[in-house]
């Protein structure tokens, strides 16, 4: 996505690299991905120095770090000149999620006025400071890699520590949802069932959870590379969904993520 830069190698370090875990605007989840690890978390904790992950202990030790994995996005001024500090502290940023990577289901805002989300939800809407829109970390600092996601995969945000480690690039999937959806046999939502679904330009990661439970993909993954949105749309509202419902579909986890913005805003717009 926008402002990223793929993972063109692996750390230089003679003894455990250290690692740190951040979090801004987001529910958690891509953190929890990584506890419910299990054994294989305990492995990795022999390998690393875990010197800031507040998810998981109240031990902070002061950078810099060798590896910055960094969960939310920026909704705050505040965030925004943290996030620069924790870049500068960081020899390596790993964003992991949909909301660090494209600004989360929280990216909604983009499209509305912060006032009136604020008014209906806070009783003293006065007392909140935050900026008007909901952006990915890529936005506002380098990245060297991102793992998307709605919540991140565990296996590969184990896989990315791991690569780390061993001195290779990270296995992370580059073709569509369909293609899990075949490796697991599910039939095909779109064509059998007639629902409008994000798979064939969604970026594998998930296996294909929602359409193996006859659910359409939301997109939870992101755009995958080189997108036909227009064509993919276009062909459901000619089998009769209607736009209303497709603008829904592409503004969902990953609404600012480029490819779905620039569609939903088109099928808004109107012919």
């Amino acid at each position: 996505m926008a402002g990223s830069r793929p993972l063109g190698g692996v750390l230089d370090v003679t003894s455990k690299p250290r690692l740190a875990v951040f979090k801004f605007a987001s529910c958690d989840g891509c953190q929890l991905q990584l506890l419910e690890a299990g054994d294989r978390l305990l492995e990795l904790a022999g390998r690393v120095e875990i010197d800031h992950f507040l998810e998981a202990s109240s031990r902070s030790v002061p950078g810099p770090y060798d590896v910055g994995l960094v969960e939310g996005s920026i909704t705050t001024a505040e965030d925004a000149a943290r996030i620069r500090g924790i870049r500068a502290q960081c020899r390596m940023l790993v964003t992991i999620g949909a909301c660090a990577t494209a600004g989360g289901i929280q990216a909604l805002r983009n499209w509305g006025r912060l006032d009136d989300f604020l008014a209906a939800v806070y009783a003293t809407p006065e007392t909140i400071a935050a900026l008007a829109t909901s952006t990915a970390i890529a936005d506002h600092v380098p990245v060297d890699f991102e793992l998307r996601g709605c919540p991140v995969d565990r296996s590969q945000l184990l896989d990315l520590l791991t690569a780390v480690l061993l001195g290779r690039k990270p296995h992370v999937p580059g073709h569509c949802v369909c293609v899990e959806c075949k490796a697991r046999g599910a039939v095909c939502v779109a064509v059998a069932k007639g629902i409008a679904c994000l798979g064939p330009v969604t970026q594998a990661g998930c296996h294909a959870i929602c359409p193996a439970h006859d659910r359409e993909c939301f997109g939870c993954f992101g755009p995958s590379e080189s997108p036909n949105l227009v064509s993919l749309t276009g062909f459901y509202e000619r089998r009769g969904t209607p736009r209303v419902d497709l603008v829904r579909l592409t503004r969902s986890f990953n609404a600012a993520a480029p490819a779905f913005r620039a569609e939903s805003d088109r099928l808004e717009a109107g012919p």
